[in-house]
């Protein structure tokens, strides 16, 4: 039964998943963080060749007939392209990072040798009171670029720091609770449904949820750029639902405080059957839901598809506004979401 404590497990440990960078391809302390967490819970995770997660929470049932549940650690993030001559660094989107949503964050540069540098992502000259030009100018990654929080002047005072093109750049997540139950950040696609896993798996460690079918998760690290869910699919599955935000916003029945059923995204509808026992499932478990299509969205499970195996996929998670910006979910989205996967895997 999902109770308050449920979702505050599952809060903070998408609290503690925000707090790690890892933008696409850069996952492997949040992977890390994940496994471990798995491993404490009593189960016997397992790393994929690409990095992610994979963990059965049903081992001593018959593998036939098998679910996955998929929810990505991966987020947006930046790259560096280049190095100007006065010290200011160029990036290009790791996922679709927007640049007109990032201006003025402040980021973290992660080297490959280890070190860690600050800066903000600026617009370039980005005083009012000395471009006449700022509010007109569009903001792109041509424009914009990264202001190194050291003293450098040229680019070989940023290559002497241990700076170069290809080190990953972060963004703040600017991660917090309201008194009043909301979730605001960046990255809560994915991470708030990949705290929800975690949840779930700790329900099913102590037995508060019992399978009535054999469970996967699997924790991607590629969802952001298109093939997180492409591999990895364990022997005996044959329904893989994501579980990922949900879009609020015009035209959309979805809320924060709702878990969003997708029947439909920019791809593909998702398997009739399978969504309509998803719907069933919410009833069940007393969610509060909105069924909704999502034009522009692509998912892990559509992934799954394309790469040629032969389940059944579908898409739920919690209600998420201003996607790929500043996030804000709530818990009552999070409840939602735990109540229906609750009554799905039970």
């Amino acid at each position: 039964m999902c109770v308050e404590h449920v979702v505050n497990d599952a809060v903070e440990q998408a609290l503690a998943l925000l707090a790690i960078d890892s933008p696409s391809g850069y996952t492997e302390t949040v992977a890390q963080y994940a496994y471990n967490h798995l491993k404490d819970l009593g189960f016997e995770p397992q790393y994929t060749r690409k990095g992610a997660v994979l963990v059965n929470l049903t081992p001593n049932l018959p593998q036939d007939n098998g679910l996955l549940l998929l929810a990505h650690l991966d987020t947006l993030g930046g790259m560096i392209s280049r190095i100007t001559g006065e010290g200011r660094i160029h990036i290009v989107n790791v996922g679709g990072l927007r640049p007109h949503n990032c201006e003025g964050e402040n980021v973290r540069i992660r080297t490959r040798d280890g070190k860690v540098y600050t800066g903000t992502f600026q617009l370039h000259n980005p005083s009012a009171h000395v471009n006449p030009d700022y509010a007109d100018t569009p903001r792109t990654f041509d424009t914009m670029e990264v202001v190194l929080d050291e003293e450098v002047e040229s680019r070989e005072d940023v290559k002497a720091l241990g700076i170069s093109n290809g080190d990953v750049v972060c963004f703040d997540p600017r991660t917090t609770v309201t008194p009043s139950g909301y979730i605001k950040s960046r990255f809560l696609d994915d991470k708030l449904s990949a705290g929800i896993l975690l949840a779930l798996a700790r329900q099913v460690a102590h037995g508060d949820v019992t399978p009535s079918r054999p469970v996967w998760l699997h924790l991607t690290g590629y969802e952001e750029v298109g093939h997180g869910g492409s591999t990895s699919v364990p022997a005996g599955i044959t329904d893989v639902v994501a579980v990922d935000m949900g879009c609020v916003g015009d035209n959309l029945e979805g809320e924060e405080r709702k878990v969003s059923i997708c029947a439909k995204d920019g791809r593909s509808p998702y398997d009739y059957a399978l969504t309509s026992q998803l719907i069933e499932a919410a009833k069940k478990g007393g969610a509060d839901y909105a069924v909704d299509i999502f034009t522009n969205y692509g998912s892990d499970a559509d992934a799954t598809l394309s790469a040629g195996y032969e389940v059944r996929h579908g898409l739920i998670g919690p209600g998420v506004f201003a996607s790929h910006g500043y996030e804000r979910s709530h818990k009552k989205g999070v409840l939602s979401t735990l109540k229906l996967l609750d009554a799905f895997v039970g």
